[in-house]
């Protein structure tokens, strides 16, 4: 199972089917500014819901294809953090990240990619980490620009969100960059 440390508060640890329970809270408890961004939050999310997620996100772990983590701030799962896939082929993967509007302000998606984008260089052995936000969506371009990520380009209307497609925002780091 994964685990890291990140700092004295603060700690990454896959989820488990234990942890439902406070994934759904967390979820249902910021379902209108979630939905803003995650597509898998709907008006009707339930425990059930958040049950298949984690049981979903178990089994990418187990087939080595990514994995999402809690992001626990002070015991309190605060957000999520995963590797979307993991190419072994290229070396690659893509960070997503989450959090709670009552976890915000602590740097702690920072820090939860920080220690993720070790862990695939270190660990893993992976040459390149990519980074996907939404056009619109400041905050989560600060973090992948506060990490030192090239700005590689605009994926141009590559998602449809309720009325309209989106851009989004493509950021790299090759393992050689991160340091």
């Amino acid at each position: 199972m994964f685990t890291s440390k990140v700092d004295a508060n603060t700690e990454l640890r896959l989820l488990s089917p234990e942890d439902a329970e406070h994934f759904f809270k967390l979820v249902h408890e910021n379902r209108q500014r979630l939905d803003e961004w995650m597509f898998w939050v709907t008006q009707d999310y339930s425990l059930a819901d958040a049950e298949r997620h984690i049981t979903e996100a178990l089994e990418k772990f187990a087939a080595r294809n990514g994995f999402e983590a809690g992001i626990w701030f002070n015991g309190q799962l605060a957000g999520c953090i995963r590797y979307n896939y993991i190419d072994w082929t290229h070396k690659n993967t893509e960070l997503g990240y989450w959090l709670g509007a009552r976890f915000e302000g602590y740097g702690l998606a920072t820090k939860a990619c920080r220690a993720l984008i070790d862990h695939a260089f270190g660990e893993l052995k992976l040459h390149r980490v990519e980074i996907r936000c939404m056009s619109d969506n400041i905050k989560s371009q600060r973090i992948p620009e506060r990490l030192g990520f090239v700005k590689e380009g605009v994926l141009r209307q590559i998602r449809w969100r309720r009325d309209h497609f989106d851009d989004h925002i493509v950021y790299g780091m090759l393992a050689t960059e991160w340091g």
